[in-house]
């Protein structure tokens, strides 16, 4: 199974603490255990259900996704680290774990189409994501990014790397919001 989420998550090498990057690998390994889709289907299924025939993969927008927020993180550091210190161990592991719960929140139909299981119409991915990264231990700080990174986190006043994810994922969400933002290349 590690080898299936180390193929699924290059991106994981980024994390330079190796007990964090360990944690971060045992979450997701945890996550397609109990989950009813294959690493496969990560490839395959939409990243959103909330857009009619999304042409983009969970695992194209999650690896965006991290790329955006590593990069961002980056920027911000380079410009503004005098006054706004990042941890961007935590932003990578939080970007990476940001969605893990869509694995318990999604299902496939017996038309082979997603759908939102029973426990996620319960419990959406915020939830579900950092109950799973509590069991495998992960830090509270990348916890947080877990749980504040979608609408749920409104309400709570976000560390810098939980804005930094937070706006990384609506910013490969809401063009497809726009019908007239897709254009399907084969």
């Amino acid at each position: 199974m590690r080898e299936i989420v180390t193929r699924l998550w290059p991106e994981i090498d980024w994390i330079q603490d190796s007990d964090l990057r360990e944690k971060v690998i045992q979450t997701w390994i945890k996550a397609l255990e109990r989950s009813p889709l294959t690493a496969d289907d990560l490839t395959r299924i939409p990243f959103t259900l909330l857009v009619p025939n999304c042409p983009i993969t969970f695992m194209e927008h999650k690896r965006c996704v991290v790329h955006i927020a590593r990069d961002s993180a980056l920027a911000m550091q380079n410009f503004m680290r005098r006054a706004l210190p990042i941890d961007l161990d935590t932003v990578i592991a939080g970007a990476i774990l940001a969605d893990v719960g869509k694995l318990l929140e999604y299902e496939l139909g017996p038309d082979g189409k997603s759908r939102q299981s029973e426990r996620g119409e319960a419990l959406r991915h915020p939830f579900t994501g950092v109950a799973l990264a509590l069991e495998c231990s992960v830090p509270d700080a990348v916890c947080h990014v877990i749980a504040t990174h979608a609408a749920e986190g409104d309400l709570v006043k976000r560390s810098t790397e939980a804005f930094i994810v937070h706006h990384a994922d609506f910013m490969a969400f809401l063009p497809f919001k726009n019908s007239k933002n897709i254009q399907v290349k084969s």
